[in-house]
């Protein structure tokens, strides 16, 4: 899929000036250089390292840049205090990210399911979730 840099480039310009952070100090407590920080906000490609560097510093979820530079939008997350991040993903997204999860956790703890039983058990634990009214009927 082709990557819509300059989106990605006001988006998150907009998103650090909301926050208040400088650029060169963002930049160097997130361990970037200031020119990477300024490639990413002119529209240049940056290494995919970096873009994850850069959610967390916006307040985002990893995969944010990414997903901004592909159309979609960030996933705010926020600290609660426990060293826990928790990631506000709209509920439209809900079953897409619980299959996601649900397959890594099978592939490390049980590598041996092919990849068929670990669609089967994501599938399941999806259906489970809506027969319960966690997730939404539609998505």
């Amino acid at each position: 899929m082709d990557r819509d840099l300059d989106r990605l480039a006001r988006v998150a310009t907009q998103r650090r000036l909301e926050l208040g952070l400088a650029r060169n100090k963002a930049a160097a407590e997130i361990g970037i250089s200031k020119d990477t920080w300024k490639r990413l906000e002119r529209g240049e490609p940056i290494r995919e390292i970096n873009y994850g560097k850069i959610d967390g510093a916006l307040g985002w979820a990893v995969g944010s840049c990414v997903a901004i530079a592909e159309g979609g939008e960030p996933i705010p997350i926020e600290a609660n205090g426990n060293d826990t991040v928790i990631a506000h993903v709209p509920v439209e997204g809900l079953r897409s990210e619980v299959q996601d999860a649900v397959a890594v956790a099978a592939v490390v703890t049980t590598p041996d399911l092919t990849a068929r039983e670990i669609k089967a058990l994501s599938d399941q634990i999806v259906e489970e979730l809506r027969k319960r009214g966690i997730l939404p009927r539609t998505d």
